[in-house]
């Protein structure tokens, strides 16, 4: 793990970024929600972004996340995403761990998160798969509305996310995080409802992102550095 010190130092620098990001997109800075990937991080980096500023943290599993909630639970005012995919043996566990779920994909998903909480709704952000990679987990664009339309009822629907194919042209990732805006636009037009967030963006490409309109950029190795090795 890098020293608290350095966590502070990069968690400051991605800010700025932030920042001048945003003033390009004609947006403040607090415009655009800044979710720590914090995925195999110990506590102690967590509680050391924490000192400096951070409150939003985004786990991958959902048993990570809560063993994190319990040594970290003196921390007040942070807001946990789900990041990664929900299985459905999870749900339970995960209504309770998280206050957002940032992948949900399939409508059954929507049902077994009903069955835990009916008020309020379960806040939620779709996940697309843009760019259609086999190995990522979404719904297809063309299946957004009728999956936004099986799930209203079920759960709180607040806006898109998405993990696009990487590229090192700067170019090619800002037309894809176009395309989910677009598609985003779209869908609060067709089906009524805000849809104000769209999360897309990590350390490679949030400033992309941000000029295209990201409400929420999800950071791991530009404050953490390289994460951890799992053994």
């Amino acid at each position: 793990m890098i020293a608290t010190d350095e966590i502070a130092r990069r968690l400051g620098e991605v800010r700025e970024r932030i920042a001048v990001a945003a003033a390009r997109s004609r947006r403040p800075a607090d415009a655009v929600r800044l979710v720590l990937a914090s995925k195999t991080q110990p506590p102690a980096a967590i509680a050391a972004a924490y000192e400096a500023g951070a409150r939003d943290f985004g786990e991958n599993y959902v048993q990570e996340a809560v063993a994190k909630r319990a040594e970290l639970d003196e921390l007040t005012g942070v807001r946990w995403h789900l990041i990664g995919n929900l299985q459905s043996n999870k749900v339970r566990a995960a209504v309770a761990a998280f206050d957002l779920i940032q992948t949900l994909d399939r409508a059954a998903l929507a049902t077994a998160l009903y069955h835990i909480r009916q008020a309020p709704l379960i806040p939620v952000l779709i996940q697309v798969k843009i760019g259609g990679e086999a190995s990522k987990a979404g719904v297809a664009p063309e299946a957004v509305e009728a999956l936004i339309n099986q799930v209203r009822d079920k759960v709180a629907v607040g806006g898109l996310m998405a993990v696009p194919p990487l590229s090192a042209n700067a170019a090619i990732a800002r037309r894809w995080f176009a395309e989910l805006r677009e598609l985003r636009d779209q869908m609060a037009r067709v089906t009524g409802l805000a849809l104000d967030d769209l999360s897309m963006g990590m350390s490679d490409d949030y400033e992309a992102a941000i000029i295209e309109g990201a409400t929420i950029v999800r950071i791991g190795q530009a404050v953490f550095g390289v994460r951890p090795s799992v053994v």
